[in-house]
């Protein structure tokens, strides 16, 4: 059993922004030195989420106002009296989707179907840099 794993940045828009990074993962898969196992990818802070879909213009657009409807941004949260800052809702997005997913990857090839990208999110209320930990374990 081996680890190989690198470090990502990537920009994100305010409430929602996202990036497909599946392409970057799969690179560093084939470029790695193993051929199975999983790939961990983790976003660094409390504010933002990776996840797969199928990352489509209208389906970004379903996935936010989805997003919207189960923690609206507009909405007074109680961790506003704590800092004094208004992100309350994309603490709460984050806690929900996950900073971190796993996909496993056979014979150098991630295990994902036709129209399932990854893709980091940002939901806090401000656009920000992001560091994304590929993490890759197998033989």
């Amino acid at each position: 059993m081996s680890v190989e794993w690198k470090i990502i940045r990537v920009y994100l828009e305010a409430k929602n922004g996202s990036v497909d990074i599946t392409g970057e993962i799969a690179n560093f898969v084939r470029e790695s030195e193993l051929s199975n196992g999983v790939a961990i990818i983790s976003m660094k802070g409390s504010t933002g989420g990776i996840t797969t879909i199928e990352y489509e213009p209208n389906l970004l657009k379903d996935y936010d106002e989805m997003m919207e409807r189960i923690a609206p941004s507009d909405k007074p949260y109680h961790h506003t009296k704590t800092w004094g800052d208004y992100n309350g809702f994309s603490h709460l997005r984050s806690s929900l989707q996950k900073p971190f997913y796993v996909v496993p990857f056979v014979e150098k090839r991630l295990f994902l179907g036709t129209w399932q990208q990854v893709m980091a999110i940002n939901f806090d209320e401000r656009g920000r840099e992001r560091e994304i930990l590929i993490q890759l374990i197998g033989e």
